[in-house]
C-alpha cells in the first residue's frame, strides 16, 4: 500500500479523534444528560449535613486534597481495602468525611445508576463545602472516572506539616502545581482544625534546648501553649485561622505575614522569597485596587488541582460504593 500525503493525514486525523474519545477531558455539565439531577443531589446531602457538623466544609474540602494527591483524583482514599487501604496512610491521619461521600453516593446510584463516579462526588462536594463557608462559588469540570487501586504505600509522601518549603514546592511540581498554587491551597487552612499532634514539635523542641519556632508572634504563642500544653492531650483541636476558623476567606494569609500562622509548614510560606511575595500579593495595601483577587485565583488552583492525574473515558470505573471497587 502506498501512504499518500492526504493518508496519512486522514490515519493521523482517525489516532486522534480515537485518543480524544479514549481520554477525554473534563467539562462543565459531563452529567447533564446522564443524571442532570446529579449535582442537586450532592448540594442537597452535604448543605443538610452540615447543620449538623460545622467543621464539614474543612472535612470535605481537605477530603478532595487528600484523595488528588494520590493516585490522583479518582477516589481512591475511600475504598476499604482490609489493612493496606489508602486511608491508614500516616499522611492522611485525620481524614474523615468518608460517610457523607457513601450518603451521597446512595442516593446518586438511586437516581442514576452506574453514572456517576465517587471522584467527581468529591470534587462536587467540596465546591459546595467552600461555598457553605461563605466562599467563592465555582464551577466543577466533571468526567472522572474511578481508580481500582487503594494501597497505603502509595500514600507517603503526602504533604506533611514538617516539611521545608522547599519540599513542598517540589512535592506541589511533581503534580502539576506551582509556587503560587502552594499558597492558594495552603491557604485552604482557612477552615478548620488540627490537633495539637501536629503542633507538639513547633512549640516545644522546634529549636536546640526546646525552643519554639522564632517566627511564631511572640503574643500568639502563650496562646498555643495554652491550648496545646506540654504532655497535653494531643488530640486537643484548635482552629488553623485564628480569626476566622469558619469563614472562607484570605484572613489566613494577613496571619502568615503577621506570625500567627498555625502549622509550620503555613508559617514557611513567609520564610521563602518566592511564596512570601505570593502571599503579599493578596495581602499587600495595595491589593483592594491593583492586587489579584484571591477568590478567583483560588478557584483556578483547586480547579487545576482537581484534574490531577484524572481517570477518563474507558480508564477506571463508576463504582456501585464508594467504599468498595467492583
Amino acid at each position: 500500500m502506498v501512504w499518500t500525503k492526504a493518508k496519512v493525514s486522514l490515519a493521523l486525523s482517525l489516532v486522534t479523534v480515537f485518543l480524544g474519545i479514549s481520554v477525554a477531558d473534563l467539562k462543565v455539565g459531563f452529567y447533564s444528560d446522564t443524571c442532570p439531577q446529579a449535582e442537586s443531589i450532592v448540594k442537597r446531602v452535604v448543605s443538610g449535613a452540615s447543620l449538623s457538623d460545622p467543621n464539614l466544609p474543612a472535612i470535605l474540602l481537605r477530603l478532595h486534597f487528600h484523595d488528588c494527591f494520590v493516585e490522583g483524583c479518582d477516589g481512591s482514599i475511600l475504598v476499604d481495602n482490609g489493612a493496606i487501604s489508602e486511608k491508614f496512610a500516616f499522611g492522611h491521619e485525620g481524614v474523615r468525611g468518608f460517610e457523607i461521600i457513601e450518603a451521597v453516593k446512595a442516593e446518586v446510584e438511586a437516581a442514576c445508576p452506574g453514572v456517576v463516579s465517587c471522584a467527581d462526588i468529591v470534587a462536587l462536594a467540596a465546591r459546595d463545602a467552600i461555598s457553605l463557608a461563605n466562599g467563592p462559588a465555582y464551577e466543577v469540570p466533571t468526567g472522572r472516572r474511578d481508580g481500582r487501586v487503594s494501597n497505603m504505600s502509595l500514600a507517603k509522601d503526602m504533604p506533611d506539616v514538617s516539611d521545608s518549603i522547599e519540599i513542598l514546592k517540589d512535592k506541589f511540581m511533581q503534580k502539576g502545581l506551582h509556587a503560587k498554587e502552594l499558597v492558594l491551597l495552603s491557604a485552604a487552612h482557612t477552615i478548620g482544625t488540627t490537633a495539637c499532634f501536629f503542633m507538639t514539635k513547633r512549640l516545644y523542641s522546634f529549636l536546640p534546648g526546646g525552643q519554639p519556632d522564632p517566627t511564631i508572634n511572640p503574643v500568639f504563642l502563650p496562646e498555643l501553649t495554652t491550648r496545646c500544653p506540654q504532655n497535653g492531650d494531643i488530640n486537643t483541636r484548635i482552629p488553623m485561622d485564628r480569626f476566622s476558623e469558619r469563614l472562607f476567606d484570605k484572613q489566613i494569609l494577613h496571619n502568615i505575614k503577621d506570625g500567627f500562622a498555625v502549622l509550620q509548614t503555613d508559617a514557611g510560606l513567609y520564610e521563602d522569597v518566592v511564596t512570601r511575595r505570593i502571599v503579599n500579593s493578596y495581602v499587600g495595601l495595595l491589593n483592594p485596587l491593583f492586587g489579584p483577587s484571591f477568590e478567583t485565583d483560588f478557584v483556578k488552583a483547586i480547579v487545576k488541582m482537581g484534574k490531577i492525574n484524572v481517570k477518563t473515558g474507558s480508564n477506571g470505573e463508576i463504582r456501585r460504593v464508594c467504599s468498595a471497587f467492583n
